[in-house]
């Protein structure tokens, strides 16, 4: 079972030049351990996100990677002009040497939007009438827009994707229509939701797709992991982490005075009591995965390791067990 990395790339710690760098090469310990890809989240104006331009930051992955493939989980659409976003998508595969993932969402924080001038309520329709020129634009070369008069309504590219027809597009499911509109386009996924909503998703996507393509793409689940020593190590470290990624998930929603979407409670117990954070030895890490796997019926791990305060040597202890003593059990 392939196993992935999500990341927040969220900071209430350190100074953001030593923190970036300190993630570059905790990414180049992910490649080191054949991870399979790495999916960053994007986010605006909160230390939830510190790649505000994810574009930047993946270039610096392609560089700094050999193997490791990587993206955007997801671009959010209505804050990029479509024929930009095609040709950075296809510089970063080229630079890559076709190991960029690629994935779309319609932004899921209203402030965000606002933020540059969006009215969160366009921005269904936004993502709706873009996503497609972005597509096209990536398996043909050329961006045409019927709205432009000629001859604007086609623009060469010239910078074309080394991936055909175009790079493996992610979708995020919340719900079993979801899944099906991705199984329909054969689109990866990844839920955050529990494994029984996961479940769900997953019945629904092979459910759309039965009789069709010659292989599943990936189901993923994501789930907070730490892996220790022992069971009083691992919940210790998250425990004390896991509050300050909550106070940047929801840093602009106290600001502002609104609710967060898709929220998360603000304890690792609560947490992990959903089955959304799994802490402890490796052998307790690795029955609880295995157990959310078969249930989810998922075929793909998402963790996020990193996130909080967890320091670097505890990272690097974390991701050691987990490659040596984990994840051998998850095929």
């Amino acid at each position: 079972m392939k196993v992935g990395v999500f990341d927040h790339l969220d900071n209430m710690t350190l100074p953001i030049g030593r923190f970036l760098e300190e993630r570059l090469q905790l990414i180049e310990t992910y490649d080191r351990l054949g991870f399979h890809a790495y999916h960053l989240a994007e986010h605006h104006g909160t230390a939830l996100g510190m790649a505000p331009s994810p574009n930047l930051f993946l270039s610096a992955i392609a560089q700094r990677t050999k193997n490791l493939r990587f993206g955007p989980m997801v671009y959010a659409l209505p804050l990029y002009h479509p024929l930009r976003l095609a040709q950075e998508i296809c510089m970063l595969d080229q630079l890559s040497g076709g190991r960029l993932d690629i994935g779309f969402g319609r932004g899921s924080s209203p402030a965000e939007l606002r933020f540059y001038g969006v009215d969160p309520a366009e921005a269904e329709g936004i993502f709706r009438r873009h996503l497609p020129l972005v597509l096209e634009a990536l398996e043909t070369g050329v961006y045409r827009d019927s709205e432009r008069a000629a001859p604007l309504d086609a623009i060469e590219l010239k910078v074309a994707c080394l991936q055909k027809p175009l790079p493996p597009v992610w979708y995020g499911v919340h719900s079993p229509e979801s899944a099906q509109r991705a199984a329909l386009r054969g689109w990866h996924t990844i839920s955050l939701d529990s494994a029984e909503e996961a479940r769900a998703c997953s019945q629904a996507y092979r459910g759309a797709m039965a009789g069709g393509g010659t292989g599943e793409p990936l189901l993923g689940l994501g789930r907070f992991i730490v892996v220790a020593d022992t069971d009083e190590a691992g919940l210790a470290m998250a425990r004390r982490a896991y509050p300050h990624w909550h106070t940047a998930f929801t840093h602009l929603a106290r600001k502002l005075g609104s609710t967060a979407r898709h929220p998360r409670p603000d304890s690792w117990d609560a947490l992990s009591g959903q089955g959304k954070g799994i802490a402890g030895s490796p052998e307790t890490v690795a029955r609880l995965l295995r157990a959310q796997m078969d249930e989810s019926q998922c075929n793909y791990i998402v963790g996020q390791f990193a996130f909080g305060d967890l320091s670097s040597s505890e990272l690097a202890r974390s991701l050691a067990l987990f490659h040596a003593h984990v994840q051998p059990q998850m095929a």
